[in-house]
């Protein structure tokens, strides 16, 4: 690979658990911004908007910009804006991320498009019956993201990603995923960073969401075993990460051996 010029970092599972630090995380990008290489966070996250991530991880020690944060509901604002200009949407989301979706109308009574962001207690039976409602009369549905699980301090929970083939069976129809492991979610997020993707890493717990994804367009993928790591899933790949490390306190390491 050329010379790295810019990290990639995942959020949950990676930097932090339940938005508790994980040991080493702020040292380690305390030490990639002290070598001079740029930084940005590519998450999945739609529980919390740009300026409440990046006020949670300021609050677990990790200096960071809201303008550094590159969400799944950020990207699928953009998506919208772009692909269904004016459309009148209902989002059906654990959290209210609200500011990141500017200009998008929301209504949930009369909507044009569907928007699956995280999954959570919004996920009800009901919920997801009106969706497959709408898909069969041709409403479009997006997804946020595709993720199908993420970690927390009390063990993994199941997320949108696991929904979604359910959904497109019973509608005969794909459903649109915008964020990880989308590859125009990591080109986005290495644009952000002003590096080409050969030049970046990409540090996830996730291997085929973060880490074999980010590969896949020219990124140096470095698998933690934190977070949703689970080593049987490696064991079982048949696809390779680039590298695999205890956690993100070995970056600077790998980052010398990269040097």
């Amino acid at each position: 690979m050329t010379a790295v010029e810019g990290i990639l970092f995942d959020i949950d599972g990676v930097l932090v658990t339940s938005w508790h630090p994980i040991d080493g995380a702020a040292d380690a990008v305390r030490e990639v911004r002290d070598r001079g290489l740029a930084c940005a966070y590519l998450t999945n996250t739609t529980s919390r908007t740009c300026d409440e991530i990046a006020g949670a991880l300021r609050n677990a020690g990790i200096d960071t910009e809201p303008g550094e944060i590159v969400t799944a509901a950020r990207l699928t604002a953009e998506y919208l804006r772009t692909t269904y200009p004016g459309a009148r949407a209902w989002v059906l989301n654990n959290g209210d991320i609200t500011p990141d979706l500017a200009g998008i109308e929301l209504d949930e009574d009369d909507p044009q498009v569907v928007v699956l962001g995280g999954a959570g207690p919004e996920f009800t039976h009901r919920a997801l019956s009106r969706v497959v409602e709408l898909m069969l009369d041709e409403v479009p549905v997006v997804a946020m993201h595709r993720g199908t699980t993420w970690a927390t301090r009390h063990g993994l929970c199941i997320d949108t990603g696991a929904y979604l083939p359910g959904l497109e069976e019973i509608a005969g129809t794909n459903v649109v995923s915008v964020g990880k492991p989308s590859l125009a979610a990591f080109l986005t997020a290495t644009e952000l960073m002003g590096t080409d993707p050969e030049a970046a890493v990409m540090v996830g717990d996730d291997l085929t969401g973060d880490v074999l994804a980010a590969q896949r367009v020219g990124l140096t993928g470095a698998l933690v075993r934190t977070g949703k790591f689970r080593q049987s899933i490696l064991d079982l790949a048949v696809q390779r990460p680039d590298h695999v490390i205890d956690s993100v306190a070995q970056l600077p390491e790998l980052l010398d051996g990269l040097a």
